[in-house]
């Protein structure tokens, strides 16, 4: 998939959106990208997939963490014929629940929709290599930080773009009255 196929993709199915929003990270930014909407269409979440899995080989078990990642991994997963499993938040802390396992020595590749800075994905990381496994590699359909964002293991990214985004104190949007917005899954009420 080229750049302007996905930014194609993106427009059609509304993914990339223009406001002020707040992201999970807590920066602010007058862009924000909703994934989900990919993943209405089965045909277009099987086509992003098939683009991560195609970059990683020798996997065990495809991990992504709640809420973006839990369809990713279960796509990625399915093309690349291994068992998937998701990771949520417990009392503020990256946890596996509902029996999940990580099998020790694992290969395990985690995969996220949208990375900014990369935060929850190294908390599955981290969560992976305390259970025992191997973290093999990062997949997103978004890297929003353009590359600058670094795993310490490989990551490939669908769409790498940077979006620029701020710290709540600095952002211009702010500064002219405006009032940033949530629209991801921890902003939703």
């Amino acid at each position: 998939m080229d750049t302007q196929e996905v930014l194609d993709i993106f427009k059609q199915t509304g993914v990339m959106l223009e406001g002020h929003f707040q992201l999970t990270s807590g920066r602010h930014s007058n862009r924000y990208m909703q994934c989900a909407k990919l993943f209405q269409y089965p045909d277009i979440a099987e086509k992003f997939a098939k683009e991560l899995a195609r970059k990683f080989s020798g996997v065990d078990l495809v991990a992504g963490p709640a809420v973006g990642g839990i369809i990713l991994a279960y796509e990625v997963s399915r093309q690349l014929k291994v068992p998937n499993i998701f990771a949520e938040r417990e009392n503020g802390v990256m946890s596996l629940r509902r029996g999940f396992t990580v099998p020790h020595g694992a290969r395990v590749l985690v995969v996220e929709d949208v990375v900014t800075t990369g935060g929850s994905v190294r908390e599955v990381i981290d969560l992976v290599r305390s259970l025992g496994g191997k973290p093999a590699g990062v997949g997103s359909i978004v890297d929003r930080s353009n590359g600058a964002v670094d795993f310490g293991i490989p990551f490939y990214a669908v769409l790498s773009m940077e979006v620029v985004s701020y710290p709540p104190e600095e952002c211009p949007l702010c500064k002219q009255g405006s009032v940033a917005v949530k629209p991801g899954s921890r902003g939703l009420k």
